[in-house]
């Protein structure tokens, strides 16, 4: 057996990663990502075993309880392989070099991932959770570490084999796509189509439980309307966004999404909070408001900002990860439940509402028994996870006066709430979830019309730009925890900062905010971009631990760099006049042809830019002193509209760094001293508007043209 670093920790001692930490007092003797443990693995001649998870993974923390804790399960890995743990959220681009590697050898992907390597790095194995013992079908995890190690020893060339064939098929992976023929408008459609035969028209959402949002669905689904003005596409996003905001998926007390619904019904979630999520749903939320006046929309997103400014907002500006699923069960000392922060039982509730929780009990489906109707593993018995529940059928409900009411009794529960063991709060900045919450900020200033988000998101882009960017290597930097900045950013990083900076510029004007987009967007075509088959690797090729760099070719729980890469050249080049970003974006988007033709539901944002690229290009420029009352009204009329694929460009004379940006606007200038809007179709622009009421009739004119 090979001894561990010491008697109490292990090499992720010295790690600032909250995952890591997690583990530095295991008995395996891991080693975090780097050459010492391929080096090491190479001097004993045994394979590595790669262990990847995050903080707020649920059977992360079951298996690192079954397995990683238990000495003679950690004895045996230690003396078997070099054992390497990496946070997914502090290096993805291991996650999804690794993950695509399992799902080709025929396994679904998950977390905790289990991999198991040559010292060269090469995968040869995999897969998801390992029981302690074997159990129904699964193989225990000891049994597979045995395995593993006797196919080692005596079937060398074997491993070798299998493991030269996975990677030939990550390198086929990341050599996919070939410059070629923007596809056509039927792109659209098809992926339109897609969404329809697995939409859920009973309870919103699409196939069956589990359900997780995928907001770039509701993104392309909206933008699709918008264009074609298809009802279907917004009544399948208005049932979507009803569904999530009105179930147990949605924090009703707190505000805030939890990860994903385990049922078909939005009803029982997965409690973990993750700040992708909250900014994505926010920004959609903000845009259904936009396009449909519903106020249920405009509630959500508010909340939902609300709770990441109160609980998730670094002092001094930026955003932590993520809470945590578990926490301690109150009525069970020393032991972490599911959902423990945010379950109640009924008699708790009656306590705390008094005369108020007939009301609320009937409002949001709380019973004696419990309300939970998918609990496999009895998490919830007796316990309740709040949900609207539907208006009885020919009785509706009267609103201002119940609305009134329910809101005091869950700010009662909220505070009652308060005093409970909060779930782990994982408080590291990443640079890519900042830029995606950025963006939302920027939108809730926008749609909602608080400048305070505006001010949050201007906040924490400082702090990336001052604690997380390396001036003199130019570099972005990925990870900010406890001081200490660390591991060069990647596609994703760069691509979501800069989707966020140009949502600050678009809303405040503020020209500082686009140099800094078109600085990071210049430094990510030099350190990423494939001039041989088009778009951008997610990695910029430093590692080579990794046997390949390979590009994300999904939009899922967060979109692909790529598609975000190619939304923010097209919207960047419409802006500052550059047509050679424009054809970058071309041919970034034709470099994913074959996937969009064949599959485009996997590429919902890409497939919206393909829109974008296909669409005349169209612009409003809001020329006048950012201060004027009148400026603002101006503004006000665009920002109260749905205008996707529009760029907003506002000029006030004062800043001189805009001005330099986008000179080819010079002439756009205030009308006899009041200021102007200037719709601009295919470069050629309307004559200036100074009176809302007329810019209005401009902007509600078709979108195609």
């Amino acid at each position: 057996m090979v001894s561990s670093l010491s008697s109490d920790a292990n090499r992720l001692i010295g790690e600032k990663s909250p995952y890591l930490q997690q583990h530095a007092h295991n008995p395996v003797d891991w080693y975090p990502w780097g050459e010492e443990a391929f080096a090491r693995a190479r001097a004993r001649d045994v394979p590595v075993f790669l262990s990847v998870g995050y903080s707020t993974c649920h059977w992360c923390h079951v298996m690192e309880r079954e397995s990683f804790e238990n000495p003679a399960i950690a004895a045996l890995l230690n003396e078997s392989f070099v054992c390497i743990k990496v946070d997914r959220e502090e290096r993805p681009d291991v996650d999804r070099v690794y993950m695509t590697a399992l799902q080709a050898m025929g396994q679904n992907g998950g977390w905790p991932m289990s991999m198991f390597l040559t010292p060269a790095g090469k995968p040869f194995y995999g897969g998801t959770y390992f029981p302690p013992a074997s159990r129904q079908g699964r193989a225990g995890f000891p049994d597979v570490i045995r395995r593993i190690r006797q196919i080692w020893d005596t079937d060398r060339a074997g491993v070798e084999e299998s493991a030269g064939s996975v990677t030939t098929f990550l390198e086929d992976v990341a050599a996919s796509g070939a410059p070629g023929v923007l596809p056509g408008y039927e792109v659209l459609e098809s992926c339109y189509r897609q969404f329809v035969s697995t939409y859920d028209p009973v309870h919103g959402g699409f196939g069956s439980g589990p359900k997780f949002p995928r907001p770039a669905v509701l993104d392309f689904l909206m933008r699709y309307h918008r264009r074609g003005g298809e009802p279907a596409a917004l009544e399948m996003v208005r049932r979507t966004l009803h569904a999530m905001a009105s179930g147990g998926m949605y924090d009703h007390v707190g505000g805030g999404f939890h990860r994903y619904a385990v049922d078909g019904e939005w009803r029982v979630p997965h409690f973990e909070k993750m700040l992708y999520d909250q900014a994505q749903l926010a920004a959609v939320y903000c845009d259904a408001y936009a396009l449909t006046h519903e106020t249920l929309f405009a509630g959500a997103a508010r909340e939902t900002l609300e709770y990441v400014l109160r609980d998730m907002a670094h002092p001094e500006g930026g955003f932590f990860s993520a809470e945590d699923a578990d926490s301690p069960r109150p009525s069970r000392p020393g032991e972490q439940g599911e959902g423990a922060f945010y379950v109640w039982g009924k008699s708790e509730i009656d306590r705390l509402l008094g005369s108020g929780a007939p009301l609320f009990n009937e409002r949001f489906g709380v019973r004696g028994e419990g309300n939970a109707p998918f609990d496999p593993g009895g998490e919830f018995a007796g316990l309740n996870i709040l949900y609207l529940t539907p208006a009885p059928v020919g009785s509706p409900r009267p609103m201002a006066a119940d609305d009134a009411s329910l809101e005091g009794a869950k700010r009662k529960l909220f505070a009652a709430r308060s005093q409970r063991p909060r779930p782990l709060r994982d408080d590291k900045i990443l640079t890519s979830w900042n830029g995606l919450m950025i963006g939302a900020c920027a939108r809730g200033a926008r749609v909602l019309g608080d400048e305070r988000y505006m001010a949050a998101g201007e906040r924490a882009a400082e702090f990336i730009l001052s604690r997380l960017y390396d001036a003199p290597r130019g570099r972005l930097l990925r990870r900010f925890r406890d001081g200490e900045a660390r591991i060069d950013g990647g596609l994703d990083d760069y691509a979501f900062f800069v989707a966020g900076l140009i949502d600050l510029f678009e809303c405040s004007g503020r020209g500082k905010w686009l140099e800094r987009a078109v600085r990071l967007t210049e430094e990510q075509v030099r350190l990423f971009h494939d001039a041989s088959h088009g778009g951008f690797f997610d990695t910029a090729g430093e590692d080579a631990r990794l046997p390949v760099r390979i590009k994300e070719q999904y939009d899922g729980a967060e979109p692909s760099g790529n598609s975000v890469a190619a939304l923010n050249l097209t919207r960047l080049a419409r802006i500052i006049d550059r047509p050679d970003w424009e054809q970058l974006a071309r041919e970034t988007v034709a470099g994913f042809s074959a996937t969009l033709r064949s599959q485009p539901g996997v590429l919902p944002l890409m497939t919206a830019v393909l829109g974008d690229l296909l669409d005349p290009p169209r612009q409003v420029v809001i020329a006048g002193n950012a201060a004027d009352e009148r400026t603002v009204a101006l503004k006000r009329t665009v920002y109260d509209r749905y205008l996707p694929g529009v760029s907003v460009i506002p000029i006030d004379p004062a800043e001189t760094e805009t001005r330099r940006l986008i000179s080819h606007l010079e002439t756009m200038t205030a009308a006899s001293e009041k200021p102007a809007a200037y719709v601009c179709r295919k470069f050629a622009c309307e004559l200036p508007v100074s009176e809302p009421g007329e810019l209005e009739a401009l902007l509600d004119e078709p979108p195609r043209g």
